[in-house]
């Protein structure tokens, strides 16, 4: 993932978590509603803000990218959270995102179980046609 990154210093991960996938990457700004993840983050060197993806704390048009991994199927509203990734992204800016396509053997499998599962019992998964579908609602 890191080869695919357009790392210019002003990124951000939405939903970070615990800094798992962004510290790695080099990502140093981070938003996440969850103050304990945060901390986790923290002790990762990176500067977690906390926020929700329906509601970025930026002002428009900030960062060259932005990473959302493991996020979509737990955002409220994917649409609000991609017209606020599009408001706060540069021109020529692009969202990269890692998600769990509903439609690979993981999704299904994934679906099928997440009720026995702390962490995915209240996931939404999506096939990658959905995605781009809510993904061209909101000008991407």
């Amino acid at each position: 993932m890191r080869e695919l990154l357009p790392l210019n210093g002003n990124d951000v991960e939405v939903d970070v978590g615990s800094g798992r996938f962004a510290a790695p990457l080099g990502i140093k700004m981070e938003v996440d509603p969850s103050g304990k993840m945060g901390e986790i983050a923290q002790k990762r060197g990176m500067k977690v803000i906390e926020g929700v993806a329906e509601s970025l704390p930026f002002p428009d048009l900030q960062f060259g990218f932005v990473l959302m991994v493991a996020t979509i199927c737990f955002l409220d509203d994917i649409e609000a959270a991609f017209k606020e990734v599009s408001r706060i992204l540069k021109h020529g800016g692009c969202l990269i995102i890692g998600f769990i396509d509903v439609e690979s053997s993981i999704g299904r499998s994934s679906q099928e179980h997440k009720d026995e599962s702390t962490f995915y019992k209240d996931a939404k998964f999506y096939s990658v046609e959905e995605l781009i579908s809510h993904m061209k609602k909101c000008s991407f």
